[in-house]
């Protein structure tokens, strides 16, 4: 095993940082919170980890006899796997019922990925995995438009005791096309008003307009003093 160059060096730290550049330029774009900074500084410091490694590895192998030492050049890369994961963690965001951050914690990890393996000089894979990450965030998209996918909402109705019951706000909701999943019920008795909450599924496509129907359905309900869709 030879020694790495200085050029080996900055060639394998280039490529690095041209990766982290083209796809946190994809996440920047859409304003995500672990953007172009993020990701090239993710790519480059895990393919510096990498060379660091290699260099490491090289040394205790020329400076100790033949058999004596069993380095493992990868315990590094592992670590920054380990690391990146606290870094992706922190990207993911829960709002209510939605979830944001997963595709750009997925991003952090995939760039990291590339710094390893520009930082242990296997150029062709990494520039291989560089091209399909950037097919699936620039392409994939486009197509994913016309996937029929579920959505999932949460309708919550503030209504009188003496409004209807929970299996008739059940059958109005699915006579409309949704599923209720489950639904919740809490009393008020104070204000003598019940809270009925339901988890709903339904179709992506369609979802502004069946919430428009139903809210507007419900809203002529007598009895019904709050809706909200979420």
């Amino acid at each position: 095993m030879s020694p790495i160059t200085v050029p080996d060096m900055l060639l394998r730290v280039s490529l690095a940082f041209i990766a982290g550049f083209a796809l946190g330029w994809e996440r920047e774009s859409h304003g995500r919170p672990a953007g172009l900074r993020t990701n090239i500084l993710a790519c480059v410091a895990s393919a510096i980890a990498m060379i660091v490694s290699e260099v490491l590895f090289f040394e205790s192998t020329t400076a100790t006899p033949s058999g004596s030492v069993r380095a493992d050049p990868a315990r590094l890369g592992a670590g920054i796997l380990t690391g990146i994961g606290f870094l992706g963690g922190g990207t993911i965001l829960r709002h209510e019922n939605f979830v944001r951050g997963v595709t750009t914690a997925a991003t952090l990890w995939l760039v990291t990925v590339l710094g390893l393996a520009f930082g242990s000089g296997l150029f062709l894979l990494g520039g291989s995995g560089l091209a399909l990450g950037l097919l699936a965030l620039f392409v994939l998209p486009r197509l994913e438009a016309h996937v029929q996918s579920d959505w999932y909402a949460k309708l919550i109705v503030r209504v009188a005791l003496t409004a209807f019951s929970e299996e008739e706000l059940r059958r109005r909701i699915e006579d409309l096309g949704p599923r209720v999943l489950a639904m919740r019920l809490d009393y008020d008795l104070e204000k003598r008003q019940k809270i009925l909450t339901s988890e709903l599924k339904l179709s992506r496509g369609q979802r502004f307009e069946l919430a428009s129907k139903l809210v507007a359905g419900l809203a002529q309900v007598p009895g019904v003093m709050q809706i909200a869709w979420g």
